[in-house]
């Protein structure tokens, strides 16, 4: 007698997965296209209307400076400074370049130079020391420096006058050229220190095992890898002694020793004002350092972004 077996049930069949159709590249790029209009069309309202505030802030003063430098006195105090241009003329800027502007020029550039020069030199040597050096002595020593930051210029004003006059140095280029370098030491150490505690160990390690001194190093290895922050360090220097007006103003008093900060008040008179001879110097004193920023801001911007590194 045979037993009847029950048949094993069979495994539920599930429906194989479809895979999808490969689209057109024709329908993709469309379909693309169509999410970048419809971005385009959602326009950001309040950021347009912010733009074209700022842009009205930024923009009114330049337009009245330039344009007041380009019309007559009278005619400057005749209709006010926001009306429509009538006649121009140039004579503002002959004026002015018929003064002793080239003089103030020159001694504004004496001073940019030189202490842009100092100021690299000095923190390059004290950057190099307070990273390499490991020592208290050289964390006191940059502890001291950055305390220079909390310290401004107006509270110091007068024992630096006794200083430059006990050194004979008054009335001279160098008695703007020395503080003005003082005060920026603090920002370009903290700058070039932060960037070569970038630069990686191992590279200091291969140049010790090549038997370099430390002079070697500085010159071959650290400076070459560090020209973006010396570079933010330059510029930054040029900028402070360019717009410099504080010492100028307490350590100079001869025309021969002025610069382009002091000899606008050439056009300030007891009882007057040559409001557009004025603006026409501050307009050709912007120019030159103006030109400088403009080739140098990326480094600035980038060097003091990375002044806080590790």
């Amino acid at each position: 007698m045979k037993t009847a077996t029950r048949p094993e049930p069979r495994p539920e069949q599930r429906p194989r997965p479809t895979e999808p159709r490969p689209r057109a590249p024709q329908a993709r790029n469309d379909r693309g296209l169509r999410g970048r209009l419809r971005s385009v069309r959602k326009w950001n309202v309040p950021a347009g209307v912010a733009s074209l505030v700022w842009l009205v802030i930024v923009g009114l003063p330049l337009y009245v400076l330039v344009l007041t430098t380009l019309r007559d006195r009278d005619a400057y105090f005749d209709e006010g400074s926001l009306a429509l241009p009538g006649d121009l003329t140039l004579d503002n800027y002959r004026k002015v370049l018929e003064s002793d502007f080239f003089t103030y020029l020159l001694n504004t550039a004496i001073v940019t130079v030189a202490t842009a020069a100092i100021v690299i030199v000095l923190s390059v040597g004290v950057g190099y020391t307070v990273v390499r050096t490991l020592s208290r002595t050289s964390q006191r020593i940059f502890q001291f420096f950055l305390l220079g930051l909390a310290i401004p210029a107006q509270a110091v004003i007068i024992p630096i006058y006794l200083l430059i006059t006990q050194m004979n140095l008054y009335d001279s280029l160098l008695a703007i050229i020395l503080p003005t370098a003082a005060f920026c030491l603090p920002v370009c150490v903290l700058i070039l220190a932060g960037t070569m505690r970038d630069i990686e160990e191992e590279m200091y390690e291969s140049m010790a095992l090549e038997g370099a001194s430390q002079t070697r190093v500085l010159l071959q290895l650290v400076i070459p890898l560090s020209r973006g922050g010396i570079s933010t360090v330059g510029v930054y220097s040029a900028l402070q002694a360019w717009n410099n007006f504080l010492f100028p103003l307490i350590l100079t008093q001869s025309r021969e020793s002025r610069v382009l900060t002091l000899g606008l008040y050439d056009y300030v008179g007891q009882f007057r004002v040559d409001i557009p001879a004025l603006l026409a110097a501050v307009v050709l004193s912007i120019v030159p350092i103006f030109v400088v920023y403009l080739f140098a801001r990326r480094q600035l911007v980038n060097g003091l972004m990375g002044a806080g590194g590790r």
